[in-house]
């Protein structure tokens, strides 16, 4: 089991079995931020930032005092599992191996790997702009709705949520592709 600091931000990922898809229905993606919201309360983790795609995940945690990011994924992953395989008349493996994780250990990092994680479905070309992909928390860090601690995030280091959208928007593959892969491979 990894060992996590409190209060240090973890990037945390995986993705389906064989690359299969993890969510198959809205009802799939809402059950899952359900319980993303009730573990990350019970375990006393901090939701910064999350992207639910349709083969994979992405969140930024960060655990508080006496918190646990290891029980809060087991939990909230078997619970999901568990649903899923109930719903859908399915059986074995759901994930690909167990959740991975990085370090987030600078601002630059943290920034770059949160507009990584709402991007994703645009770069997917699900959607046009990051806030209208409703599986993830972006929405929300662009108009200041959703659970306090992210906002106060978002106010470490933007303005306001218009300028938020701002960076994201300024975003480059050609330019930011090297920097952001630095951090997810290195």
């Amino acid at each position: 089991m990894p060992k996590y600091t409190d209060g240090v931000a973890y990037h945390i990922y995986n993705r389906g079995a064989h690359r299969m898809q993890l969510f198959l229905h809205a009802w799939d993606y809402e059950y899952c931020t359900s319980l993303l919201y009730k573990y990350t309360k019970k375990y006393a983790v901090s939701l910064l930032a999350y992207c639910l795609m349709p083969n994979h995940y992405h969140l930024v945690l960060a655990q508080r005092p006496n918190g646990s990011i290891t029980r809060c994924i087991q939990s909230l992953f078997n619970a999901y599992v568990q649903g899923f395989n109930k719903l859908h008349k399915h059986s074995g493996t759901l994930f690909q191996g167990t959740a991975k994780h990085r370090h987030i250990d600078s601002d630059e990092y943290v920034v770059q790997i949160v507009r990584y994680t709402h991007l994703n479905p645009v770069r997917a070309g699900i959607v046009a702009r990051a806030e209208d992909w409703p599986y993830s928390d972006c929405a929300n860090w662009i108009y200041g709705r959703g659970l306090p601690e992210s906002i106060e995030f978002r106010q470490r280091f933007f303005e306001d949520g218009l300028d938020y959208r701002g960076f994201i928007n300024e975003y480059s593959p050609e330019r930011d592709k090297a920097r952001i892969m630095k951090y997810l491979f290195s």
